[in-house]
């Protein structure tokens, strides 16, 4: 199989690479500038590309299978504080994105696109989603040690899951658990759907190496296209 990751040096997308890899898969690995990009791994290309610009995107799916989308403004791997003004500058980057890889998509529609998101679009009610409440929000922001006026940010990533879900494209949108960190690759989670997987002592969290065997068991067999999905432990 031939996945491409936007993101590849993110928290998410270098998990999502080596995980791939490590499962035999083709990867085009994608990033601001690919020539900064230091790589002897067999089966990865690195390829520079503009998640904003269509054209660019639709010229490198030729051959793809998947396409996964970790992008986010900056690289918080390397330094969250700026990804986090960037996010909460202009939180419609992440609606503007996903139109962008929608219309990519269209000279391309049989490539399946994976977005990967944010926890904020969860219900945390029938019909209430976790953004809708101001609380709700700074509660989980003050708990993860993020600023509260990162909470525009979360509304963003919930507009992105709405841009989507106006597609017929062949997209999935990936929330991952609230609380998101580099950890242990233990293979062993949840999946659910609209709503929070939580663990026995009700938090909702995941480490990114599982984040990543998610995504990457998705691209393999798909079970939720056209839907978002959602792990934790």
């Amino acid at each position: 199989m031939h996945i491409g990751v936007i993101g590849a040096t993110g928290t998410i997308g270098s998990r999502v690479v080596t995980e791939a890899l490590g499962r035999g898969h083709t990867v085009t690995a994608f990033s601001r500038d690919a020539s900064r990009v230091t790589e002897d791994r067999p089966n990865i290309t690195w390829r520079s590309v503009d998640v904003f610009d269509a054209a660019s995107v639709a010229g490198a799916l030729p051959g793809m299978d998947v396409l996964i989308s970790g992008y986010q403004p900056g690289n918080a791997a390397r330094d969250m504080a700026d990804t986090l003004r960037r996010s909460i500058a202009d939180p419609t980057v992440y609606a503007t994105a996903a139109r962008a890889l929608l219309k990519a998509l269209e000279s391309h529609p049989r490539t399946r696109l994976v977005v990967i998101g944010g926890a904020g679009s969860l219900e945390i009610a029938p019909g209430v989603v976790h953004a809708d409440s101001d609380d709700v929000v700074r509660e989980s922001l003050d708990g993860l040690g993020l600023p509260r006026e990162y909470a525009v940010a979360v509304r963003g990533h919930r507009e992105a899951l709405n841009v989507l879900r106006l597609s017929d494209r062949l997209w999935t949108y990936f929330s991952p658990a609230e609380d998101i960190a580099p950890g242990e690759r233990t293979g062993r989670f949840r999946v659910g759907g609209d709503h929070p997987v939580l663990d026995a002592e009700g938090r909702s969290r995941i480490s990114a190496e599982d984040a990543a065997v998610a995504l990457v068991d998705e691209a393999e067999l798909p079970r939720f296209v056209q839907r978002r999905f959602t792990v934790g432990y």
